[in-house]
């Protein structure tokens, strides 16, 4: 199950819901418009069910615990160019050829059930990534070395600059003495957890669960006592919760976005551009897909004839911005944008023409339905999409309207966030409407070797982790190897080269057809808390699903007043 997946599984509109006033003890009078316990912060996620009580930080199935009660040694901003900032770790440098990180571990730690923390954790954490498939989505291979308590050495064969930041800053460091008695870490579940970050798990209900601050936390016990996290109905009863004051932060949409604030007391909204829009595709014949999206004709019609402007306006209430075929974002990443890329950023309106032109050069013809077919075959696919997610449901549907003028026809096909997923990641689909998220630090390296190398995919029917669209290209693996083993420090001189052969060649290629980046919205009462992220301090990507990003958040909140 991808990350993506996951921040976006409670968007379905479905059952389990719960009265909020019933869970905030203590509730009464009024903060901000809120109208919960003023020393509580009240979350909700999206999640459109019970929760399931598994707090494992590696497990797709968590429902909390990566940076808020189990902590990486280095916390890595995805938001913009910070440098990264000490957790459990205070220092870490490479070798001069990059096959060696030296790291110094911040002392006098301890885990929350009293044992102390030290270097034996974290080489047991890496040798637990190593060797656990599941939890490898970056390839590490490296081997480490406990110098002393404090001292850790991962040494590589290659250098290997581009595994720090998901080493140290996504990788939540789990305690020696628990886990090496866990038979199975990437199904077993944690309910009772010991970390060393600023909560520890207070009460849990299927409907609501709270985590406390941490008393004896090596930074001081942080100003924010609770966290309660609820379970809702969907979207609209996010948004009707909104309304009351009975939730303190969420992230997904609400109607009439561009009036948030006028209509919402206390309240505050922001809209990050970062995870970037697709239509995935299975497009990969000589890995099983099938279908006419495996011709890169067709996505690249597909391409020219979406109508992004309208998809804009009718599905993300103009939350959503340029996107460019080279997967590079156009704001954080503008200096990596390659000049080699035919488009800069995709059309924001259609080329009928230009979608009609590819495919009749490539020996499509028009039928009398309207509907281009070659070889006797349609030009007509499925495309899946989660059931209640009413963004991405307009979106398909309206793409379905727009590409039948240009002779291609798409069936939408709704189905459980469950179904979806595993179609997905099997490679059991034609199309289907999802993002590609970000990788461990602002670099697009993160997001080419995730959705872009072939190491990262499986043939059809076995589970892509996370490459979904089966994609491999001997040039792009080749240029992702050897940016893997380039010093950012370098520059981007010696960096820009790779980057313009695997923008020009996914460009071409479409595996991914590009929609729009998206805008993640978030909503919080900064009438009851300040210290939340803006516009011009932007110190966490500000969605509370996303970790370790939301327990920077967590970190910095103060009751206002205080």
């Amino acid at each position: 199950m991808s990350l993506h997946a996951r921040w976006r599984r409670g968007r379905t509109a479905a059952i389990g819901t719960v009265t909020i006033g019933l869970l905030a003890a203590g509730c009464g009078g009024s903060s901000g418009g809120s109208s919960t316990d003023p020393d509580t912060l009240i979350v909700y996620t999206g999640l459109a069910d019970d929760w399931q009580r598994n707090y494992n930080p590696y497990s797709p199935e968590e429902i909390e615990g990566n940076g808020s009660i189990f902590e990486p040694l280095f916390f890595f901003n995805n938001a913009r160019q910070d440098d990264p900032a000490g957790l459990l770790g205070t220092e870490y440098e490479w070798n001069e050829d990059g096959t060696e990180l030296s790291i110094t571990l911040r002392e006098g730690v301890e885990w929350s059930d009293g044992e102390a923390f030290d270097a034996e954790d974290v080489a047991f954490t890496f040798d637990m990534i190593r060797e656990t498939p599941a939890f490898n989505s970056f390839g590490f291979d490296g081997t480490t070395e406990v110098v002393d308590a404090s001292h850790v050495v991962v040494s590589f064969d290659v250098p290997a600059y581009m595994d720090a930041p998901q080493l140290l800053g996504k990788s939540p460091i789990v305690p020696e003495h628990i886990w090496s008695g866990i038979e199975s870490p990437e199904t077993d579940i944690i309910a009772d957890p010991v970390g060393t970050g600023p909560f520890l798990l207070s009460d849990f209900k299927p409907q609501a669960f709270t985590i406390s601050s941490n008393p004896n936390y090596w930074d001081g016990e942080p100003e924010l006592k609770n966290i309660r996290y609820v379970a809702l109905s969907g979207n609209q009863a996010g948004a009707d919760a909104l309304a009351a004051g009975e939730i303190d932060w969420q992230t997904g949409p609400v109607p009439d976005i561009a009036n948030f604030e006028a209509n919402h007391d206390g309240y505050k909204s922001i809209t990050i551009p970062m995870n970037q829009m697709v239509l995935a595709t299975c497009a990969n014949p000589d890995l099983g897909c099938e279908g006419p999206q495996t011709d890169p004709a067709v996505r690249q019609a597909i391409f020219h004839a979406i109508d992004r402007e309208t998809l804009n306006s009718l599905a993300f209430q103009d939350t959503a911005s340029e996107i460019s075929p080279g997967f590079a974002l156009p704001d954080r990443d503008a200096a990596y944008v390659s000049a080699d890329l035919e488009n800069r950023t995709a059309a924001m309106t259609p080329d009928f023409a230009q979608a009609e032109e590819i495919l009749e050069g490539a020996g499509y013809v028009r039928g009398g339905d309207g509907i281009y077919a070659k070889d006797g075959v349609k030009v007509e696919m499925s495309v899946r999409v989660v059931a209640g997610w009413t963004d991405y449901i307009t979106a398909v549907n309206t793409m379905s309207e727009q590409l039948t003028e240009a002779g291609i026809k798409l069936n939408v096909s709704q189905s459980s966030w469950n179904e979806v997923t595993d179609a997905r990641n099997s490679g059991n689909f034609e199309l289907a409407i999802d993002s590609l998220y970000p990788g461990a630090s602002p670099d697009p390296y993160y997001v080419y070797y995730q959705f872009f190398h072939s190491q990262s995919t499986k043939p059809v029917g076995e589970s892509a982790n996370p490459n979904w669209a089966r994609y491999a290209n001997p040039e792009v693996d080749a240029a992702i190897e050897e940016l893997a083993q380039l010093n950012p420090d370098d520059g981007q001189d010696a960096r820009q080269p790779y980057y313009d052969t695997i923008q020009a060649n996914i460009e071409q290629d479409m595996p991914y057809i590009p929609l729009m980046v998206g805008g993640t919205t978030s909503q919080f009462n900064s009438g009851k808390f300040s210290g939340w992220p803006t516009d011009v301090n932007l110190y966490a990507f500000p969605a509370v699903w996303s970790r370790p990003d939301q327990a920077r958040v967590f970190a910095n909140l103060k009751p206002a007043g205080e």
